[in-house]
């Protein structure tokens, strides 16, 4: 396996001059998801301030099924498209990362939707009993969006058990990769968000290398190609 340093410098280099469709890709993803997100988010933070207004409680609990039902249904399979761009772009050197989110993400729809939430829906459980189990799973089922675009012939729970194999002993590898970039988030925080556009790009690249590399291991491991 690479180091760290590997990673990111690759995914720099596969970004280079492609920056602005990549925020793009980001922002168009961020506000369709701020459609479905920012009524409740704003009734409840109204009830925070208010929170005897029951009114306000019964405005912020219709919007809830919206808030769900868009996670579920809009974010899921563009979150498979988006990181699949990213993908795309590391590995072709494909730059129309916005219109894959959509091609890529809506192209298999139903099993993108199954797959990301059965992922979700297994690392709550995990979550239920301790809040490190569920860090872990999220790890082990961490390239679950990368196969189902990768081997659409896998049913979803084939492909993340597919991914919890490929991560083993590769977990810890992951959570580094993703705490090397800390300090770029907290910097992120100090631009009131908007410097989070750059960082996800740059984020997802770098997962993308790592994503190759496991897989190379993970081939060579077993002797089964992915």
């Amino acid at each position: 396996m690479k180091e760290n340093q590997e990673y990111k410098n690759e995914a720099l280099a596969a970004l280079k001059g492609r920056w602005a469709p990549s925020v793009l890709a980001v922002l168009a993803y961020m506000a369709i998801l701020a459609v479905f997100i920012a009524p409740y988010e704003i009734k409840a933070m109204q009830l925070s301030y208010d929170p005897t207004n029951l009114q306000l409680a019964a405005d912020m609990m219709k919007w809830y099924p919206v808030f769900i039902l868009g996670c579920i249904f809009v974010s899921f399979p563009l979150l498979v498209g988006l990181v699949n761009g990213f993908k795309s772009l590391f590995t072709d050197g494909d730059d129309k990362v916005l219109s894959n989110e959509f091609k890529i993400g809506f192209g298999n729809y139903w099993h993108h939707v199954w797959g990301m939430f059965l992922n979700r829906f297994f690392v709550f459980l995990w979550s239920l009993l301790l809040f490190v189990p569920g860090i872990i799973k999220t790890l082990s089922y961490a390239m679950t969006n990368y196969i189902l675009v990768d081997k659409p012939e896998l049913s979803a729970n084939e492909a993340i058990n597919l991914s919890k194999d490929m991560m083993y002993g590769h977990k810890f590898d992951l959570f580094y990769l993703y705490l090397s970039f800390a300090g770029w988030f907290i910097l992120c925080l100090f631009t009131l968000g908007i410097g989070f556009l750059w960082l996800y790009p740059y984020a997802q690249a770098a997962q993308v290398s790592f994503y190759l590399d496991v897989k190379e291991d993970y081939e060579r491991r077993t002797g089964v190609d992915i």
